[in-house]
């Protein structure tokens, strides 16, 4: 999509300001006197800005002339100086002293107001609200003004709008001309500042013209840039239809048309980036099946319209999976939907081309890619966060081992899992790797469980004979001892030390194949009665095969259970067996309800931008489908509830949790 250059241009001139009110410096008029000529030289390096000379003269000043009627406005320049070079605290010493010492002069309520502007710019909003009612308003109304100004800017950086409003409203009805201009110019740029919340809120507060006609028109921009288009059509809208006559109606026109124009897509049509070929084929295939029989259902659900897809193979290529966000651009599709792999790349496009897209991967921090890029998908985080919750409040556990394998996916969670279990105040008191290649698992078993290293050689003297102990002659039958037999455990003997488990559950974060193969290792070196927390990829039957008696009771996460008993999955997997003649896994499940909330959100008539599309999906309440309710965050990541499994037996059954 081309950018919407004339909206750029308009929005940039309202976001280049300012920050803080300005401090107006009284012009001083001088004679000829000695003191006078002091003054002079002091003014002249204030104006040449050489400010520590300056300094240095108005305090001379002070000295010799403090009872003169220009001490006050040396005090001042003094403040200002200060003011000037940062030093905040020293500037309101400097201005306080004008009104405790001269409290009569033309510039103590100068000096007052320079208090406020020092507040206000240090972000010290209540002590500006504060310090302004030591000002009587029986003052002149250009002191009234500058008061109500900065009490008005103070009062809206707090969120206090209504009284930020009033404040406002007061300072613009004592001032006429060209100064009430420049008063609303400052009220634009104070409210420019403000997300499209809080312009609202203010909007809200107020129902006069002024500052009303700012305001809407400030809304308009403000959606504009935040990419609320339809907000942005609405209060542009209201504000030609309120003030045609204003100034700037004419180009809230122009945006209006503007957006409507630069915005056009297919409503109808939806793009899907998926691996179809290459060693990845696999997932891309599952993932089509899933989204076919969404757009089979949606069409035969009733007065639908008609979804078209149009579908790219990313294959494993970066550059595909970019040039597939680009043929997805010239189709005008209003989404996308995926990749799994290579999502990145795709992601970067598709937030220039402002294509929402929901990508289906794990990839980390791919929704910080920007504002339209969205992910639903199983986690690993989302799993730690799942079996850490269940263990520590459900089950009262505080205690846990981790035994991973070194590799990517391995030590991806164990640091999740690690971080996840100190979150919940509990305790990793073990923590193992092991080579992702190996098949014998003693070595990091024992060191878990206090049995790599060997015995100490003070406690082998522990079990060594007593010399002074003096054994039997067994070649003597003695009295008693005819039926004496030799001890199984001569006291010669090492003992064997026994197996130290200080943890209450222990997590192995691999596949079925190496869990069968660890886990009756476990129990060879007397790891038992310990929860066993997995992956997702213990949801598998292989692990059932190689590990039956050692796995019950195993617990792992899942974002789709085939055999629930809810109708919806049910249904959907008889449907699928139907079609494709093969019961769906999560992949396919996670790619149906991608695809359905899809088909249901750009079907709804009061969805008219892909900007909408993604304000809708970062605030719409959870979609429920068969892999349960879904919401997306601001952060663009999907809110799931997981499903909690557990080996019973040789099938896997629902665990229920909060």
């Amino acid at each position: 999509m081309k950018p919407l250059r004339v909206i750029a241009v308009l929005i940039s001139v309202f976001f280049i300001w300012s920050c803080a009110p300005k401090q107006i410096i009284p012009k001083i008029f001088l004679g000829t006197s000695p003191k006078d000529r002091l003054f002079a030289k002091a003014e002249k390096r204030f104006e040449s800005k050489l400010y520590e000379r300056a300094l240095e003269l108005y305090t001379d000043y002070l000295v010799l002339y403090s009872d003169r009627p220009l001490a006050p406005a040396a005090l001042l320049k003094i403040g200002a100086i200060h003011e000037t070079m940062g030093n905040y605290d020293k500037a309101r010493t400097a201005y306080n002293q004008i009104a405790d010492k001269y409290p009569d002069s033309y510039f103590a309520p100068d000096g007052m107001l320079a208090i406020l502007t020092t507040y206000y710019i240090e972000g010290r909003y209540n002590d500006v609200i504060e310090k302004a009612g030591d000002i009587n308003d029986d003052v002149s109304d250009a002191v009234i003004v500058r008061k109500y100004a900065v009490l008005s800017d103070a009062y809206i950086a707090l969120g206090s709008y209504e009284n930020g409003i009033n404040a406002f409203k007061i300072a613009y009805n004592k001032t006429k001309g060209l100064e009430r201009i420049s008063l609303v110019e400052k009220l634009e740029k104070s409210v420019s500042r403000l997300p499209s919340s809080g312009i609202s809120s203010l909007l809200q507060a107020s129902k006069d013209r002024m500052p009303r006609e700012v305001l809407l028109y400030q809304l308009g921009l403000k959606n504009i840039s935040e990419d609320k288009y339809e907000a942005a059509i609405t209060a542009l809208a209201e504000f030609i239809s309120e003030f045609p006559e204003h100034k700037n109606a004419t180009i809230a026109q122009d945006l209006i048309d503007e957006l409507s124009k630069e915005t056009a897509y297919n409503h109808n049509a939806i793009g899907c980036l998926l691996p179809l070929s290459g060693r990845y084929k696999v997932f891309g295939e599952r993932a089509l099946k899933g989204i076919e029989l969404a757009l089979e259902q949606f069409s035969q659900s009733g007065e639908n319209q008609e979804i078209e897809i149009f579908i790219e193979d990313t294959g494993a290529n970066p550059e595909t999976a970019e040039l597939g966000v680009k043929k997805m651009a010239a189709h005008n599709v209003a989404a996308i939907i995926g990749p799994i792999i290579t999502a990145e790349d795709a992601a970067f496009k598709a937030e220039e081309e402002k294509i929402p897209i929901i990508t289906l991967t794990q990839k980390e921090q791919i929704t910080q890619t920007g504002d339209y890029v969205f992910r639903n998908f199983l986690t690993p985080r989302m799993q730690v966060e799942t079996l850490v919750a269940y263990a520590v409040d459900e089950l009262g556990l505080s205690r846990f081992a981790i035994l991973y394998p070194m590799e990517k996916y391995g030590t991806t969670f164990m640091n999740l899992f690690w971080d996840e279990v100190m979150a919940y105040g509990g305790e990793v008191v073990g923590v193992e790797s092991f080579n992702s290649e190996s098949t014998d698992f003693a070595t990091p078993i024992k060191k878990l469980a206090g049995l790599h290293y060997e015995v100490p050689e003070y406690l082998r003297l522990i079990n060594e004979p007593d010399p002074e102990i003096i054994e039997p002659d067994f070649d003597v039958v003695q009295p008693g001892l005819e039926e004496y037999e030799e001890p199984e455990n001569p006291l010669h003997e090492v003992k064997q030390p026994e197996a130290i488990v200080d943890f209450e559950a222990i997590f192995i974060p691999d596949g079925p194949e190496k869990a069968g193969l660890i886990l009756p290792q476990l129990v060879y070196y007397d790891i038992k009665d310990v929860y066993l927390f997995g992956t997702n990829l213990w949801h598998s039957d292989r692990l059932i095969e190689m590990a039956r008696h050692h796995i019950q009771g195993a617990i792992m996460p899942e974002i789709f259970f085939a055999e629930s008993g809810s109708r919806e999955v049910r249904d959907f997997v008889a449907s699928f067996e139907y079609a494709f003649g093969e019961k769906p896994g999560f992949i396919e499940a996670v790619a149906y309800d991608t695809a359905m909330l899809l088909f249901e959100l750009i079907s709804r008539p009061d969805v008219r931008f892909r900007a909408s599309i993604k304000e809708t999906l970062k605030t719409m309440q959870p979609f429920y489908g068969i892999t349960g309710p879904t919401s997306f965050g601001p952060d663009g990541d999907a809110h799931k509830k997981l499903h909690l499994l557990e080996i019973s037996g040789n099938r896997f059954v629902e665990v229920k949790h909060e």
